[in-house]
């Protein structure tokens, strides 16, 4: 999501390495971000798909909870329980308000038996900072992280022979949605199985001042690229993964972005509880175009009869596939089946016929592999 100010992007540790080596930079949520490097987004992104690729994800933001009473604090803030977490395992969460509307997705990791770690959106983590911490009881410590680490995804189905090749022995790696802590290059990390492009990959938690080291170490390897967030937006569109801002914001609930299944809100009091027993409004669902013409955010969504009934959250060419997909959601409580035929655009003006298909839209991914 975009930040809208009159502020200059906050650089990432990495900002001067990405303009020296040609990439096109652009303000991302509030920081100077690659968008692509000269070889392009299409190049990019076959990168990731068959081999590995190096994202910059410096500008995102990292939490501490600790002490007696984190884990039950987390587990009445958030609508997918903390306490069942076991420690080593990452889950993928909301932070929500009291109507259920998602106000930041976020990865929570147990530490231990009463520490966590919280990884959250750039765009939303002051905000996210404030209301964390004033759902938190006084015996527990809240930690900001930001200043001091960094954030590098190595994804990519080849991405462990990067690691087994630069000493990181790949058979003690972690299970997907798992964490670790590894000597790597000479540091003491966080490594985690977790990713946004589908793909077999690591995250690396590392000190902020040593990413430049790290980079350069992996994007030395001959299999590793890097890669910018053109590429990032269109392998996730892939997925059917959220971007925030489009297929999550605070008028939008976890169980209406089609989340529910993972959700425990019903059997354990939490907050927004009511809220998210209530009937969806609208309902997430994908959708395949015919032919490379793409459909945008914001772009309206019509039945057959040219009725509107939705708005598109998400859209582009899908590399992988050859032609466009589009994530929307459908107003009503019950997503329309497989094979529902739509139309995409203002009725007044040509409109793009799409059809629903089932999520994730490219099969093939390597991420629990």
């Amino acid at each position: 999501m975009s930040h809208a100010s009159d502020a200059p992007a906050n650089p990432t540790p990495l900002s001067d390495w990405h303009v020296k080596n040609g990439a096109k930079m652009a303000d991302f949520a509030g920081w100077l971000m690659p968008i692509q490097y000269p070889t392009g987004i299409i190049a990019e992104h076959k990168q990731t798909r068959e081999a590995a690729a190096l994202f910059d994800i410096c500008h995102m933001g990292e939490f501490s909870v600790s002490g007696p009473g984190a884990a039950a604090a987390l587990d009445r803030m958030l609508p997918r329980g903390v306490c069942s977490q076991k420690v080593g395992v990452c889950r993928y969460n909301f932070l929500v308000n009291e109507q259920g509307g998602v106000i930041d997705d976020l990865l929570v990791y147990r530490m231990a038996a009463e520490e966590f770690f919280i990884v959250v959106n750039a765009g939303t983590a002051d905000n996210d900072a404030k209301i964390i911490q004033s759902r938190l009881p006084d015996t527990v410590t809240f930690t900001d992280l930001r200043q001091a680490l960094g954030k590098l995804d190595l994804q990519g189905p080849r991405c462990f022979e990067v690691l087994a090749d630069l000493g990181l022995a790949t058979d003690a790696l972690p299970k997907y949605y798992s964490w670790g802590r590894y000597n790597f290059l000479g540091n003491e990390m966080i490594i985690s199985r977790t990713g946004y492009t589908g793909e077999r990959g690591v995250e690396l938690y590392i000190p902020r001042n040593q990413a430049l080291k790290y980079w350069e170490a992996l994007t030395a390897h001959p299999l590793v690229k890097p890669v910018g967030l053109g590429a990032r937006d269109t392998l996730r569109l892939e997925m059917g993964y959220p971007l925030y801002g489009h297929e999550m914001d605070e008028n939008t609930t976890p169980v209406e972005a089609g989340f529910g299944a993972m959700l425990d809100y019903k059997t354990r009091p939490t907050l927004a509880q009511a809220a998210l027993l209530l009937p969806p409004k609208k309902r997430l669902v994908g959708l395949k175009l015919e032919g490379r013409r793409a459909a945008r955010n914001g772009m309206v969504l019509c039945d057959a009869a040219k009725k509107p009934v939705g708005t598109v959250t998400s859209g582009a060419f899908s590399p992988s596939l050859g032609y466009a997909v589009a994530m929307a959601f459908v107003e009503g409580a019950e997503a329309p089946a497989a094979g529902t035929p739509f139309l995409i655009g203002d009725p007044a003006s040509a409109q793009l016929p799409a059809s629903v298909v089932e999520m994730p839209f490219y099969k093939d991914a390597t991420a629990r592999k």
